[in-house]
C-alpha cells in the first residue's frame, strides 16, 4: 500500500523529487488553505509541512495515522514539539543540515535590505516619488560606513551578517551564548551590545530562554538613533515594550521580518498592535516573513527534505 501525504508546500519547482513522490505515494497538495486542516488529516501519514500552518495538539490529535513530518525550514515554532514527541511521530527538518545551508544567504541579506529600507527612509520617499514630488531633503538619513554593527547570535548567519557589515565599512561587535573566539569580530556582553550598537540584527533561536528576551531591559540601553533588525522570530522580541519604544522616539525605529502571530488571519493581522502601528508611523518597516524567500532557499530546502523522504519511503521505515 502507499503512504498518504499532504503537503500545504507548493513543490512544482521540485519536478524530479515530485515524480518519485508520485510513484511511492498518494500525494495531495492543499496550497494556503483558508481554514485548519481538521478535516483533511484523519488519514494522512506523513505531512510536509509549511511555516504558516500551526501543527498544534488540535492537528496532531486529529491526525491519528500519522507517522512524520517533514519541515524543509530551521525554525520549529510552527511545530508543538512536545506533543510530536508525546505521539511518537518523527520529525524531520533541515537544522542540521550545516552543508546545505551554508549556501542560503539570503536571511542575511535580507537584513540588511530592511537596514537600509529603513535607514535611508526608501519606503515613504518612493510613495512621495510616485506622487510627483521631490523633497530631497525630507528623507534625510545616515551611512553605514564606520558605524556599529552588533550581532545577536554568531551563528551561521550571524557570521553571514558579519561579513556583508564589513562590506560597508561597518565596525562588527556579536554576543553568543557560546564562548566563541575570533579575530575578525569583538565579542562582547549583551548589555554593550545594546549599548554600543548604531544598529542591531537578531540572529538567535526562539526557544524558552530566548522568548521576549528583547524587552526594556535591553531597550533602554539602544542609543535613541539606533536600529533593530529582526528577521529570527518574533517572539524573541517583546512587542509590547517595543511599540513603547517606537511610540516615544527612544530608539531610532524596527526592521522586522518575523512577528508574533504572523499565523494570524489577515483580519487579525489587520488589528495586530504593531501592523496597526506601521500604517501611520515611518519608525517601523514590516515585511512579511521574507527571509527565505529567495528560488535558492526556498526551493533547494524544499528539494532537499524531499530526498530524505524519498530516501525514507524507499526503505520502509514507515510502516504502516
Amino acid at each position: 500500500m502507499k503512504y498518504n501525504i499532504l503537503s500545504t508546500l507548493n513543490l512544482e519547482y521540485c519536478k524530479k523529487e515530485l515524480k518519485q513522490l508520485r510513484k511511492l505515494s498518494n500525494i495531495t497538495f492543499l496550497i494556503n488553505p483558508k481554514k485548519r486542516l481538521d478535516d483533511k488529516i484523519r488519514n494522512i501519514d506523513i505531512y510536509i509541512s509549511s511555516a504558516g500552518i500551526k501543527v498544534d495538539k488540535q492537528f496532531i490529535q486529529n491526525a491519528k495515522k500519522l507517522k512524520a513530518i517533514f519541515s524543509p525550514s530551521t525554525g520549529t515554532d510552527h511545530l508543538d514539539l512536545k506533543e510530536i514527541k508525546k505521539k511518537k511521530i518523527k520529525l524531520f527538518h533541515i537544522a542540521n543540515e550545516k552543508k546545505l545551508l551554508e549556501s542560503f544567504t539570503a536571511t542575511s541579506e535580507l537584513a540588511f535590505g530592511l537596514l537600509l529600507a529603513l535607514n535611508r527612509k526608501l519606503i515613504p520617499a518612493n510613495k512621495v516619488s510616485a506622487n510627483g514630488s521631490w523633497p530631497r531633503e525630507k528623507f534625510i538619513g545616515r551611512q553605514l560606513y564606520k558605524k556599529t554593527f552588533g550581532i545577536l547570535g554568531y551563528g551561521r548567519l550571524g557570521k553571514i551578517s558579519s561579513n556583508i557589515a564589513k562590506g560597508f565599512g561597518m565596525r562588527v561587535i556579536a554576543n553568543d551564548i557560546k564562548k566563541i573566539k575570533t579575530k575578525d569580530v569583538q565579542m562582547v556582553s549583551i548589555r554593550n551590545l545594546f549599548k554600543k550598537s548604531d544598529y542591531i540584527s537578531i540572529h538567535i533561536h526562539l526557544n524558552n530562554k530566548t522568548e521576549g528576551l528583547i524587552n526594556e531591559k535591553y531597550l533602554k540601553l539602544m542609543k535613541k538613533t539606533a536600529i533593530l533588525i529582526n528577521t529570527s522570530r518574533g517572539k524573541v522580541i517583546n512587542e509590547k515594550d517595543l511599540l513603547y519604544f517606537l511610540k516615544n522616539k527612544k530608539i531610532g525605529g524596527a526592521a522586522l521580518d518575523v512577528i508574533d502571530g504572523e499565523w494570524f488571519s489577515k483580519d487579525q493581522l489587520k488589528n495586530h498592535r504593531l501592523i496597526k502601528y506601521q500604517k501611520q508611523n515611518d519608525n517601523l518597516l514590516i515585511v512579511p516573513h521574507l527571509g527565505g524567500t529567495t528560488y535558492e532557499s526556498i526551493y533547494g530546502a524544499r528539494q532537499h527534505i524531499c530526498r530524505i523522504l524519498i530516501s525514507k519511503l524507499k526503505k520502509g521505515l514507515f510502516k504502516k
